[in-house]
């Protein structure tokens, strides 16, 4: 693992959009490589407790920003933060955790090695001296390095009294824009994102909202290509090849229950590969 690194407030690699915050760090530890904040950034935050499509959306999300370049910021937490940091590791991407305990204490435990992956081939940074363990009030105040250090925050899941509540909140006292991904409206975990969008955050229902968020377009070689699907999804998109069809006529074309069916749809949908009708009608876009 390479040393750590502080970058005291005024240094050359202290980031500038830190000084938004009405308190900021007065010093910040890193390990890593510091010329991925050089690149467009955004911060990917969600529920410790994420369902398998929130983590599918958080993967599709993070691949697409990491072709086009862009560094993904999370806090290294369960769930979503860790898929999202996954992927774009897996991508070959550039990744920034930033930590509520100590530089070189991960957190939870169970994230060692990817504190050392990310370590070793993105950025992790903390207020928090070495050695310092979680403690009351270190999340919050973490969040508020997220969420300055991306102009974009997008929420994928969160429950009502989600820490990526408390981020995104943050993010728009910093006149940073939010947005969030919508989920299934009697889902715990989506919950909190889908008041979100009710108050206002702009709606990611296609990766390549996101990118427009940061002023980027799709790469070139994306625009139209089909990435590969789960199985259930690869159903329903085979069964969509003729045109229009009804929701209720896809359970018998595909051999899924209405509950896969629908769950299938919603994640194409987020991929911006298929476009439902007023009548609910559904078809490739």
């Amino acid at each position: 693992m390479s040393a750590i690194q502080r970058w005291s407030r005024g240094s050359a690699q202290y980031p500038i959009e830190l000084n938004d915050l009405q308190i900021p760090p007065t010093e910040l530890f890193a390990i890593g490589r510091a010329e991925v904040l050089c690149k467009p950034r955004v911060a990917i935050v969600g529920t410790r407790d994420s369902t398998a499509y929130g983590e599918r959306v958080t993967r599709n999300l993070t691949r697409t920003f990491v072709r086009a370049g862009v560094t993904v910021i999370s806090g290294m937490a369960r769930g979503i933060d860790g898929a999202a940091h996954r992927a774009a590791l897996e991508e070959g991407g550039d990744t920034v955790a930033v930590l509520g305990t100590g530089i070189d204490v991960p957190y939870p435990v169970g994230h060692r090695q990817l504190h050392r992956a990310i370590a070793e081939r993105g950025l992790v940074v903390s207020e928090n001296p070495p050695g310092m363990r979680a403690h009351q009030g270190a999340f919050p105040k973490r969040n508020r390095i997220i969420a300055a250090l991306a102009p974009v925050t997008i929420v994928v899941e969160a429950g009502f009294r989600s820490g990526a509540l408390n981020t995104a909140s943050q993010a728009l006292e910093l006149g940073r824009t939010v947005a969030a991904v919508p989920g299934p409206i009697d889902s715990d975990q989506s919950r909190g994102s889908n008041q979100l969008l009710r108050d206002g955050a702009v709606l990611i229902a296609a990766p390549d909202d996101a990118l427009t968020l940061l002023g980027i377009s799709p790469p070139a070689e994306a625009r139209g290509a089909i990435p590969t699907l789960p199985e259930a999804e690869q159903r329903v998109w085979d069964a969509l090849a003729n045109g229009y069809t009804e929701m209720d006529s896809l359970p018998g074309t595909t051999g899924l229950a209405m509950a896969e069916c629908l769950a299938s749809v919603t994640s194409l949908e987020i991929l911006g590969l298929v476009e439902c009708s007023l009548a609910g009608e559904i078809r490739r876009r």
